[in-house]
C-alpha cells in the first residue's frame, strides 16, 4: 500500500466520522428545537376542548428530521422526546408520548415511500398527528379498559387534523432558518 492510498484511506475515515458526528450535533439541534417548542406550548393557553389537547408543536422537529435526515434520526427524536417526558413528568405521560411519536413516525415513512416521495408534506403532517392522537388513544385505552372513553376518539381525530396542519404550515415557514444551517462537516452539500 502507499503513503498516497493510505493517506486517502484515512481522509475517507475521517470524513465518515466527522459526518457521523455531525449527524449527532444535528439531532441534539432538533431536540433542543423539540423542547423549545414543548416550552413556548406550554405557555400558550390551553385549547378549548372536553379534554386536555396540545398543538403538538415538538413534533416539527421529528418531520424535519424525518424529510431531510431520515428514518433512524426521526425515531431516534421520537424516543428522545418520549425519555424527556419520562423524566420530567411521570410513566403514563411518557407512553403516550412513546405510542404517539413512533406510531406517527411510522405512518408517515410508510405514506411516504408507498407514494414515492410524491405525497405532499400537509398530508404526511396531518396522517402523523392523526395517528400520534391515534397511539394516544391506544394507550389510553389500554389503561382504562373501559368503552365510555370512546367518546374521546372524534375529539382527537379533529385535534389531530388541526395540530397536522399547523405543523405542516410552520414547518414551511421554519424551512429557510432551518436551511440557512450550515454545520462545518456539510460545507458544500445539501440535506
Amino acid at each position: 500500500m502507499s503513503a498516497e492510498s493510505g493517506r486517502a484511506g484515512g481522509s475517507d475515515a475521517t470524513s465518515s466520522q466527522r459526518d457521523r458526528i455531525g449527524r449527532l450535533v444535528l439531532v441534539a439541534l432538533l431536540f433542543a428545537l423539540a423542547l423549545t417548542l414543548q416550552w413556548i406550548e406550554a405557555l400558550l393557553p390551553p385549547i378549548p376542548a372536553p379534554i386536555p389537547l396540545k398543538f403538538g408543536l415538538s413534533n416539527i422537529a421529528v418531520m424535519y428530521a424525518l424529510f431531510f435526515l431520515g428514518a433512524r434520526d426521526a425515531y431516534a427524536l421520537a424516543l428522545l422526546k418520549s425519555g424527556y417526558v419520562l423524566l420530567t413528568r411521570s410513566v403514563l405521560p411518557a407512553a403516550f408520548s412513546l405510542a404517539g411519536g413512533l406510531l406517527s413516525v411510522t405512518v408517515m415513512l410508510l405514506l411516504h415511500r408507498l407514494s414515492r416521495g410524491r405525497v405532499s408534506w400537509l398530508l404526511l403532517s396531518v396522517s402523523g398527528a392523526i395517528t400520534h392522537n391515534l397511539g394516544q388513544f391506544l394507550v389510553l385505552r389500554l389503561v382504562y379498559r373501559s368503552t365510555s372513553i370512546l367518546w374521546v376518539a372524534p375529539v382527537l381525530l379533529v385535534a389531530g387534523i388541526v395540530a397536522g396542519v399547523l405543523s405542516a404550515v410552520l414547518l414551511r415557514l421554519l424551512l429557510p432558518a432551518l436551511g440557512r444551517l450550515r454545520l462545518p462537516w456539510k460545507r458544500g452539500h445539501g440535506y
